[in-house]
């Protein structure tokens, strides 16, 4: 297993939006995970009050969580969280690699958006991940995840326009699928504002519903549900899971 620097080194360096994390911002700025966590936990733990966040990135999110929760953030991604330090400093953020944070302190909610928990590719480090999420997880505490649960299979390339802060940008995406590994690799092909091309591969390890029940039984979760979020079905690609902690876990 890598270590975390180098971890962290490897994401950034094939991922443009890591690298120019005001982008990301950009990129990210219809996010609805932040909106889909309040009524999961509203609909779960309405009496939570304390919450940290795995994988935090540009604190987009958390900065609406802390509305309503006293939040810590955590990142992987020392760039980010300068970037989010800066873009947002009344947010607690911190650098951490969650296969081995301890904050030293126990959550009534945990949190791990935006497809972070899919950046762990070994089955050993996603065990490590989850026992994390214990270690800061009260009893009958929530954990609530969105992440890949089904492969993008399709071959075909998508165009997109994204507004930028420097003028529209276009990016070309297409994706390919390893079953060996369980990783869906995303390729995108960028024309920036400028002119200038750029090329990044996004690597997402896919832990199917099962799975990530397991994952989630063995640190001592129970799941309550999956689902894509809006209609409560479970259709995939991408579902939030969430999970208690077990009272004597």
């Amino acid at each position: 297993m890598t270590s975390p620097d180098t971890e962290a080194e490897h994401v950034e360096a094939t991922n443009l939006l890591y690298r120019d994390p005001a982008l990301c911002d950009v990129v990210q700025s219809d996010s609805t995970g932040a909106r889909m966590c309040q009524i999961l936990i509203e609909s779960h733990r309405p009496d939570a009050r304390t919450l940290v966040d795995f994988g935090c990135g540009t604190g987009r999110d958390l900065e609406i969580l802390a509305k309503r929760f006293e939040c810590v953030g955590v990142d992987l991604q020392p760039g980010m969280v300068d970037y989010a330090r800066k873009a947002r400093p009344g947010l607690d953020i911190r650098t951490g690699d969650m296969r081995t944070a301890r904050l030293g302190a126990r959550m009534d909610v945990v949190t791990c958006m935006g497809n972070s928990l899919a950046y762990v590719h070994d089955n050993e480090a996603i065990s490590q991940v989850f026992a994390t999420f214990a270690a800061h997880a009260r009893p009958e505490a929530l954990l609530v995840l969105c992440s890949p649960v089904a492969p993008i299979t399709r071959t075909e390339p998508i165009t997109a326009t994204v507004d930028t802060p420097r003028g529209p940008a276009t990016v070309s995406v297409r994706h390919t699928w390893d079953l060996r590994t369980q990783i869906n690799t995303m390729h995108r092909h960028w024309v920036l504002p400028s002119g200038e091309e750029a090329r990044d591969e996004i690597r997402r390890r896919v832990l199917f519903p099962r799975e990530l029940e397991r994952y989630a039984e063995d640190a001592g979760f129970e799941v309550l549900n999956m689902s894509d979020g809006a209609k409560g079905a479970l259709t995939g690609p991408t579902a939030y899971t969430v999970a208690l902690r077990r009272l004597g876990s």
